[in-house]
């Protein structure tokens, strides 16, 4: 998933306090000086600056600077931004103090904080918490050859077969990964995580019977789930899936496990309260539409609507948490 879209908020500063109402019209553009923001439908909202423009589209659920960039597009995450050997990420250098970048915060940002061991920079203390967008469930997915009907089946299995279950993750590191490695964490279950180079792959050698089982987000692996491909023995979110209302929660099972994705947004550190507080009000007013709250059901996960503060405190559990299962399984990237 793509990081992040700049623009200059320095004149977006400038801007807000033109703006009339507390929402944007539902069209429309409204603007101070060579800035704007804009809503150009009710599901958009770009921020312009000459020609810097990020434009944060939930329609179709995407984030790009200038055109807009899927947010499930095979081979593109944050994850990849963050892994510049020796270097600051792009999106980081230079700009994490300068006013005007956004980027997307996702499960990558919480994880690598513990799983890079040379990161030039501290993301909990860089940016400033903006809006929470939704929790979307990872789906414990099997071969339909595995046996196993349910979660309680499936780590019986795995135990009494050490050695044969082949786990599939979209690489290194990822939440499809770690959700795993907290499930062996928290049954004392062995499997082999065997890496790909995204879902797609994974996914066609779950339904080839080359591995045995994944985590992986809901969007990708759903369509299969459906078709009766593969079979999902539960949900890694604490509560059923309305997506998937037959398929347990795992933590039904094993109490305590929780491993969603959360989405949100950021901003730099610095970035002044006001803007950080518009921002949280346009996202929030746009989640909080009907047509917006049944686009993010069908994802995998009803909107979070909530303050700046409260998206913080979940940043930092987020990323205490994947930091016990980073150093349980002993991963490591320099």
């Amino acid at each position: 998933m793509p990081a992040i879209c700049q623009s200059d908020a320095t004149s977006c500063s400038t801007a807000l306090p033109a703006f009339a109402g507390d929402v944007l019209p539902s069209n429309g553009t409204v603007t101070a000086g060579s800035a704007s923001i804009v809503r150009t439908n009710p599901s958009t909202l770009n921020i312009n600056q000459g020609t810097n423009q990020a434009i944060i589209n939930w329609n179709s659920f995407s984030v790009g600077r200038g055109d807009t960039v899927n947010f499930n597009q095979p081979g593109t995450s944050s994850a990849t931004l963050n892994r510049v050997t020796g270097a600051t990420p792009s999106w980081i250098a230079g700009t994490i103090n300068a006013p005007g970048t956004v980027l997307l915060v996702n499960p990558a940002n919480f994880i690598n904080t513990s799983l890079y061991a040379n990161l030039k920079f501290n993301f909990v203390t860089d940016i400033a918490p903006v809006a929470a967008f939704n929790r979307v469930p990872n789906v414990m997915t099997v071969n339909k050859d595995v046996p196993a009907k349910n979660v309680a089946e499936f780590i019986a299995y795995a135990k009494a077969n050490p050695g044969k279950i082949n786990m599939a993750s979209s690489g290194n590191g990822t939440s499809v990964h770690l959700s795993g490695e907290m499930f062996m964490a928290m049954t004392g279950v062995k499997m082999q995580h065997v890496p790909y180079r995204g879902a797609a792959p994974a996914i066609t050698d779950l339904l080839g019977g080359q591995v045995q089982v994944i985590f992986d987000n809901m969007p990708s692996i759903i369509q299969h789930i459906r078709g009766g491909a593969v079979r999902a023995l539960g949900v890694t979110t604490t509560q059923r899936s309305p997506q998937l209302p037959d398929v347990q929660a795992i933590s039904e099972t094993v109490p305590g496990y929780e491993a969603s994705a959360l989405f949100g947004m950021g901003a730099p550190a610095k970035t002044p309260k006001e803007i950080i507080g518009k921002l949280n009000s346009e996202i929030n007013a746009i989640l909080a539409e009907p047509d917006m709250t049944k686009r993010l059901v069908e994802l995998g996960g009803a909107p979070t609507i909530q303050t700046p503060e409260a998206f913080g405190d979940q940043i930092r559990a987020e990323t205490d948490k994947w930091k016990k299962v980073v150093d349980f399984a002993g991963i490591k990237v320099e």
